[in-house]
């Protein structure tokens, strides 16, 4: 067994091929992924946050949310695996869903190129190996097509998830790591927090280029955009967080929304 064997998960767990297996995703993007790889009729659970793609998910049990997971829900649904994510899922509760559940596979993805081994792990464990090579194949066309536009400038963007109280992310965060794929970075607010709070001020406002505010999980509009970009008197854009932080099939599409979202900034 290697680090890059596609059957062993983000804590080194390694698991068996099992094709016919009864699968509750407790993460709402690779719920996305699993039926991206044509695995949705072997999905018998979700989270009310796993609403992609919409028509495949919708008669699919719901069992609470991410956070607040129904183990009497999962229990009855008698799944052989469960998915679940480092961020997303609790360890309290995943240690609970180990007691009864056969199989709970980890994620943890950090960087765009992580969904590759993402994405066939799921296909390993789960007998979709073919649709999953070829989902990778997809996704490094698309990141060549990246990793082809010529360098642009440094920028330094602070992207916000929340506000009362305003939240950022850190340098480690996968949000952070796709930015980076530009040339961006975050800045270092708080040392040891992921999502740190902050408070605006001059200061902070004169080391940053722009204001990214994301549509989830607070759901920033236009207006707030508009009407932050005014009292700061540097570019604020609002940004889609899905496209950004959504790892698995989403982050195809999230590798294209970046060419955009620099010629957005540039155009800014």
């Amino acid at each position: 067994m290697t680090i890059s064997d596609p059957l062993t998960d983000a804590i080194g767990q390694r698991h068996q091929s099992a094709p016919d297996a009864r699968i509750v995703c407790l993460v709402p993007s690779i719920t996305e992924l699993l039926c991206e790889l044509g695995l949705a009729p072997r999905l018998v659970g979700r989270t009310g946050f796993c609403i992609h793609p919409r028509e495949l998910v919708a008669d699919i049990p719901k069992v609470g949310g991410t956070k607040d997971v129904n183990l009497d829900k999962i229990r009855a649904l008698a799944p052989t695996h469960v998915v679940v994510n480092i961020d997303e899922n609790e360890k309290p509760t995943v240690d609970k869903l180990a007691g009864f559940v056969p199989h709970v596979v980890v994620t943890h993805p950090n960087t765009p190129r992580d969904n590759l081994g993402l994405a066939r792990l799921m296909g390993a464990i789960f007998g979709a190996e073919a649709a999953a090579e070829r989902w990778c194949a997809a996704f490094d066309a698309e990141y060549a097509r990246l990793r082809a536009l010529p360098p642009g400038p440094p920028r330094t963007v602070l992207y916000c998830i929340w506000q009362d109280p305003w939240m950022t992310v850190s340098q480690d965060t996968y949000i952070a790591a796709m930015l980076a794929e530009l040339g961006w970075r975050v800045p270092e607010i708080e040392t040891g927090t992921r999502y740190p709070r902050f408070a605006w001020s001059g200061a902070l406002v004169d080391r940053l280029d722009a204001v990214l505010l994301s549509t989830e999980p607070y759901r920033f509009t236009e207006a707030h955009a508009d009407a932050l970009e005014k009292q700061l008197g540097i570019p604020v854009l609002l940004v889609d967080g899905e496209m950004m932080s959504w790892y698995g099939s989403r982050a195809l599409a999230g590798l294209r929304y970046l060419r955009q979202l620099r010629a957005l900034l540039e155009g800014a």
